[in-house]
């Protein structure tokens, strides 16, 4: 659904598909707040799965292309940093508060948040300028207007106003090798995180007896120490550094704090491997901003959810591949004894995208190419 939705969002604007989603969001949510019964609890699972189709990495990716529209393409790594800290700092709060109020009255306050969320953004937030040259708007019988002089150029416009095939996603790919190189990044960074995810708090429950509150405060040490990392230090290192730099940083401590995750010997560690969060936020962003820099402003909403897409499959995929693996470790049927085998694991996974990001390169965004390739062919 992800390039659908961004495909979308070049024709008909970030702000309205933002919409959907959002709002779509709080129907679960409010079937919670209402009652947690059983009969609720399963409309809440049907309509979560439902919603979940379309919202899922939606916002997100939205707030992706809207950035890359209005931000330049020196300041987007920085920039993108930022919004990924606004993120981790609302899940920080947004764990911590549930520490202090009660289960019936955390549903409805948090369908309470996503409603005003959409309030507000429709009524503050101004919608990217559609260039309508380049693209028409969804349902629309009206067609772009270019001259004949150039047959080639007509049906590459005609074809950016159709909805995205398989085809279109592999044509996305290729590109540029950058372009496709970030994909494969994006497909085992993601991979690895889900495959930690699903499978940590399993590990240290059987190896060091964690309950749900050592569970939260680990969510909090990493979270805090994240947010900080991107509000302050990225907007710093991205200018000096650049951001293939910072990716391969990102990736190689996020290699690390899996490893020491796997080969954790006493309680302690990993809250220190959880600190590792300072250096391996910064992977995101960084790949984000390289893909926002080998497309058109046209085809922002495109890149972004053709990378979101990637990541919905390494998503599915994860914890089929790494849940097993952890359960087989933790029995007493366990080849060997090594209980964070599955996490060492993951971390060879995090290793391949580290090693596909070294192999990026600084290449010139070809943004600019496309918007005078375009204009040329425009009548005046």
């Amino acid at each position: 659904m992800m390039p659908l939705v961004g495909n979308l969002s070049d024709k008909c604007g970030r702000k309205a598909l933002l919409t959907l989603p959002m709002i779509f969001t709080i129907i679960p949510l409010g079937i919670l707040a209402y009652s947690r019964t059983r009969n609720f609890f399963y409309a809440y699972f049907v309509a979560k799965t439902l919603t979940a189709m379309v919202c899922e990495g939606s916002v997100h990716c939205l707030a992706l292309a809207y950035v890359a529209d209005n931000v330049p393409e020196g300041r987007r790594a920085s920039t993108f940093g930022i919004l990924s800290g606004i993120s981790s700092s609302s899940f920080v709060c947004g764990t911590l508060f549930t520490r202090f109020v009660s289960t019936t009255s955390m549903f409805q306050v948090a369908t309470s948040v996503a409603a005003v969320a959409v309030m507000y953004m429709r009524i503050f937030l101004p919608d990217s300028i559609i260039d309508d040259n380049i693209s028409a708007p969804l349902l629309s019988t009206e067609k772009p207007k270019v001259s004949n002089s150039d047959e080639n150029s007509n049906a590459e416009l005609q074809s950016s106003t159709a909805l995205p095939s398989l085809p279109d996603i592999i044509a996305l790919l290729k590109t540029s090798p950058t372009f496709s190189q970030a994909a494969i990044v994006a497909f085992f960074s993601n991979l690895a995180d889900v495959g930690l995810h699903a499978s940590l708090l399993y590990y240290l429950k059987a190896r060091f007896h964690f309950n749900k509150d050592q569970f939260a405060d680990l969510m909090v040490i990493s979270g805090v120490a994240g947010t900080i990392s991107q509000l302050v230090l990225m907007p710093l290192l991205a200018p000096v550094l650049g951001e293939e730099r910072l990716l391969s940083i990102g990736l190689l401590f996020g290699c690390a704090h899996m490893f020491f995750y796997g080969l954790a010997w006493s309680f302690w560690v990993p809250y220190a491997a959880a600190m590792f969060s300072i250096f391996f936020v910064f992977a995101q962003p960084c790949m984000r901003s390289i893909v926002s820099k080998q497309v058109g402003p046209s085809e922002q909403g495109k890149a972004q959810g053709c990378i979101s897409g990637i990541c919905s499959f390494a998503n599915v995929i994860s914890p089929f591949a790494f849940s097993p693996l952890t359960a087989l470790f933790l029995s007493e049927k366990a080849p060997f004894n090594f209980p964070g085998f599955s996490i060492i694991c993951v971390g060879f996974a995090a290793m391949v995208a580290f090693i596909q990001s070294v192999m990026i390169k600084a290449a010139p965004p070809i943004s600019s190419e496309r918007v005078s390739s375009n204009c040329n062919h425009m009548e005046p």
